[in-house]
């Protein structure tokens, strides 16, 4: 629970968040018996106001404490509620809904041991849990357990916005359905936003009825060598899929055949030395490099050169970890329209430490934004960008279908595509991760990298008529 806010009290805040968890629980499920589980703090206030309104409401409802309420609105909340309370885990009325109002986001220590012992209970049980704001036993701003034990919610109600441990693995999978109520607290001004068309449709690149390919905007990508030159075309088709107007394969002159045996709209255009390729993508809106681009001399040289032309880019895998033996090198080339997105291992080998020596991804990744001088994508099922302003977005519904061996390669394309067609580098990074994720859950089981570029018109078309 927050504390006073606006001049509105704890208790009648604590009130409002009662009452609000109790209109969500009962639109989704009908009375039943059902255990209030209290806590000494705040939260646990909460839970009393709740079993009030589920009594109220008609349902057998009875409060179970762990503790004698610490705080003094928790206190005015116990004294409010008439109903049965019973010592904690005992009495031999059973449950089929139980709601976790133990401490909420407030817990940063193990949870204690009879708490522990009941999330281990009811983990073998077959019954609904309602977390209020949390599952407990889990940090709000890490998503981690400090004990290795935590309550496991079917439906989370959390008040004002959702926390980093709602988005964040392994909370993310502990919290169930999160239900965001509002009970009048004040914006908090936070940088950090959940990932969702909200956040950055109203920037999305439509075309209009004057529109030609190249206002739609030219990417480039730079393919690998004659036998690595798939995961750049699937670069490549995904940019052309996500709206750029003409898209053209970079590629080396041993790479021309194979390219061109599997190339129809995209473009193919020879390069031979970075210069040559410097020289070519300073006609281009954005450029992806790195995928299947050999660690090699070459590939160093080609990233460098490409960040001294206008193109805004994309860099990825190999070149990525090209740099892992002097990552200042390419810091010091960045601009801040320029993406990184490594996943955790390519992270690692160019920012070493950072992951370990952080509470969390978003600290880590928001760090290296503003080491690197540019935006920065962490993949993974908790997908965080950042960018050196400080901003930061968690795209909390990754999907398991996108673990596949050029699923990467398909999100390069889909971000430099935006990027081509004049989308803002940070708002074409969290685009792009929520369109790859909507791809990758729109096909689902079977899923290979081939697929995702076909997927997208689906995805884009769903996007064009949001809201």
């Amino acid at each position: 629970m927050a504390a006073m806010t606006g001049g509105i009290s704890e208790l009648d805040l604590m009130n409002r968040a009662g009452r609000a968890v109790v209109d969500v629980i009962c639109d989704r499920f009908p009375p039943q018996p059902a255990a209030v589980l209290c806590g000494p703090g705040n939260n646990g206030g909460d839970g009393y106001v709740i079993a009030a309104g589920l009594k109220a409401r008609g349902w057998e409802v009875w409060a179970e404490p762990l503790a004698q309420p610490a705080t003094a609105t928790a206190r005015a909340a116990k004294a409010a509620w008439t109903g049965d309370t019973l010592a904690w885990g005992q009495g031999d009325r059973v449950p089929s809904l139980i709601v976790d109002a133990l401490f909420g986001v407030g817990l940063d220590r193990p949870l204690p041991l009879p708490a522990a012992q009941r999330a281990r209970t009811l983990s073998q049980k077959s019954v609904t849990m309602v977390a209020v704001d949390l599952p407990s036993g889990l940090e709000g701003n890490t998503g981690r357990s400090p004990g290795d034990v935590s309550f496991r919610a079917d439906l989370t109600v959390t008040f004002h916005a959702k926390k980093p441990a709602h988005v964040l693995q392994p909370g993310q999978g502990r919290c169930g359905e999160v239900v965001v109520v509002d009970i009048g607290l004040e914006p908090a001004g936070t940088k950090l936003i959940e990932n969702s068309p909200e956040a950055w449709l109203d920037q999305f690149p439509w075309p209009d009825s004057s529109s030609h390919k190249y206002a739609r905007g030219r990417l480039a990508v730079v393919s690998g060598g004659a036998w690595n030159t798939g995961a750049a075309r699937l670069s490549a088709r995904a940019g052309l899929r996500a709206g750029a107007g003409a898209v053209t394969l970079l590629s080396p002159p041993e790479a021309l055949l194979p390219n061109a045996a599997h190339l129809e709209a995209v473009m193919l255009c020879p390069f031979e030395s970075d210069q040559d390729l410097r020289l070519l993508a300073e006609e281009m809106d954005s450029v992806v490099i790195g995928p299947a681009a050999g660690l090699t001399e070459a590939t160093r040289r080609n990233t460098l050169a490409l960040t001294r032309t206008g193109a805004a880019l994309v860099i990825d895998a190999d070149a990525i970890t090209v740099f892992r033996d002097d990552p200042g090198e390419l810091f010091s080339a960045l601009d801040m329209d320029d993406v990184l997105t490594p996943h955790v291992g390519e992270f690692d080998r160019i920012f070493p430490g950072y992951l370990a020596s952080a509470p969390e991804r978003i600290s880590a990744v928001r760090r290296a934004a503003r080491k690197a001088g540019a935006i920065v994508l962490l993949k993974g099922a908790d997908t965080v960008i950042a960018h050196p302003d400080g901003r930061a977005a968690i795209n909390g519904h990754g999907s398991p279908w996108l673990a596949t061996a050029g699923s990467g390669d398909v999100l390069a394309g889909v971000i430099a595509g935006l990027m081509a067609q004049g989308m803002d580098s940070f708002d074409a990074a969290c685009a792009g991760a929520w369109i790859h994720t909507e791809a990758g859950d729109l096909h689902g089981p079977g899923l290979i990298a081939e697929d995702l570029p076909g997927l997208l018109p689906r995805v884009l078309k769903r996007l064009y008529g949001w809201g």
